[in-house]
């Protein structure tokens, strides 16, 4: 019997690190995404854990930016799980759902709040472009970047990239057993970004129309921009 468990979790552990792990790694990413470089490879040259994943947004790039630009404790927020990063003292409060112009002025060099552990530096930006946050700890150093790619008029790709470095064996290996709390985690918030920047760039397509303007049209559900975030 011991021997019919050990081979099981032992098969266990294989699906998990030959076939689930790699996709929690890259999730929603393209193989040219997981390989192509990102603002802040050159940070950290030899990481010991890097995780890709990705997001198509149905809005423009300026549409998603201000969702990245407000980030942050009493700021924005996360976007993933509020109730989970409340409970651990990252948030105070749920993630805004809507864009909030006094926090849209980030720059290099300011440091983005978090409610516990360490604040994120913004190492380098460029607007509706990319963002790139450099965190240095005791036998830690980590680079969290995102990127925004136009597609087309009416989409954009926003990919994420974290790159690890650790010292001790054994913070590499928590690391590695954080991989599906993390995959989760960075999934929400993604999906999060994407679900706002829909909605707020459906609100605001010039092309849409209200029914209380008199002039009798009906809401359509595409436009020559953005199509509709619940279609």
């Amino acid at each position: 019997m011991f021997v019919f468990v050990v081979a099981g979790m032992a098969a266990s552990a294989a699906l998990y690190w030959f076939a689930l792990r790699p996709r929690f790694l890259r999730w929603g990413a393209t193989g040219a995404e997981a390989e192509a470089s990102m603002p802040g490879d050159d940070v950290i040259r030899h990481p010991t854990h890097v995780a890709t994943r990705a997001v198509t947004i149905n809005a423009q790039t300026e549409d998603v930016w201000p969702w990245l630009a407000q980030m942050g404790y009493q700021r924005g927020g996360l976007y993933a799980y509020d109730w989970i990063d409340r409970l651990s003292g990252t948030l105070d409060r749920t993630s805004a759902e809507r864009i909030i112009p006094q926090l849209q002025r980030l720059a290099v060099g300011d440091v983005i709040p978090m409610g516990c552990g360490p604040g994120w530096p913004v190492k380098a930006l460029e607007a509706n472009r990319f963002l790139l946050l450099h965190i240095e700890e005791p036998g830690m150093e980590c680079t969290w970047a995102w990127r925004l790619v136009e597609l087309d008029e009416s989409h954009t790709r926003l990919v994420k990239r974290v790159r690890t470095r650790l010292t001790s064996p054994l913070l590499v290996l928590l690391l590695h057993l954080s991989d599906p709390a993390s995959f989760l985690m960075t999934r929400k918030h993604l999906l999060g970004i994407k679900r706002r920047a829909e909605v707020a760039a459906w609100q605001s397509d010039p092309w849409l129309t209200d029914d209380l303007s008199g002039t009798g049209s009906m809401l359509p559900a595409w436009s020559s921009r953005h199509r509709h975030p619940s279609l």
